[in-house]
């Protein structure tokens, strides 16, 4: 008997010349892994890399994640103005489509708690049959924003931007991802919902 929920692959990506020289522990792989087993009712198999914030490195690990059949891939680091911050620059070389309304949501989440969170420059893509996002470098704003924020009693003040990934993922023809309600319940147009198994 096949799962009730299709299974999924997903490339979670640390950007980092510390965490990926050992100088310190990579934190953003962890928090990828936890949010998304936690918010996911799908079976996920996770593809990981941490590696250097070099731009032609970055773009060739996105290809390469989404040529082995990644319908989502997430980046953490290396957005901000530094430098040596050139992850949304990879992202933007790879694209076949620009989604710019998930930066612009994950900018609005991160102002409630910070004035700086204008500094970041999260983008989001298309490639082929994948999404492409930039999230942030700390665990906690990882969960923030993919979440967004709820009142002490659980109702959503602000959608975090995972509410509209499932969908997003429908329509480029990928896998059909469920979540758990409770952590982020998915937005779909009453059109687009599958039917529950019998």
């Amino acid at each position: 008997m096949s799962s009730a929920h299709d299974a999924v692959k997903i490339g979670i990506v640390s950007v980092s010349d510390r965490a990926s020289t050992g100088v310190y522990v990579d934190k953003g792989l962890p928090a990828l892994k936890e949010w998304l087993t936690r918010a996911l009712l799908n079976p996920i198999t996770f593809e990981e890399r941490l590696i250097p914030d070099e731009k032609d490195g970055i773009s060739a690990a996105l290809i390469a994640l989404v040529d082995a059949g990644c319908s989502l891939v997430l980046t953490t680091g290396g957005t901000g103005p530094a430098l040596r911050d050139v992850t949304p620059e990879a992202t933007l070389a790879v694209a076949h489509k620009e989604m710019p309304g998930f930066g612009e949501q994950m900018r609005q989440i991160s102002l409630r708690f910070v004035p700086t969170a204008i500094l970041s420059r999260q983008c989001a893509v298309i490639r082929d049959k994948s999404l492409i996002l930039n999230l942030p470098g700390q665990p906690k704003s990882i969960a923030e924003t993919l979440e967004g924020l709820k009142s002490e009693t659980g109702e959503q003040i602000v959608p975090g931007i995972f509410a509209a990934v499932p969908y997003c993922i429908d329509l480029v023809g990928g896998p059909y991802l469920e979540t758990r309600d409770k952590v982020c319940k998915a937005f779909r147009p009453k059109s687009a919902l599958r039917p529950p198994p019998a």
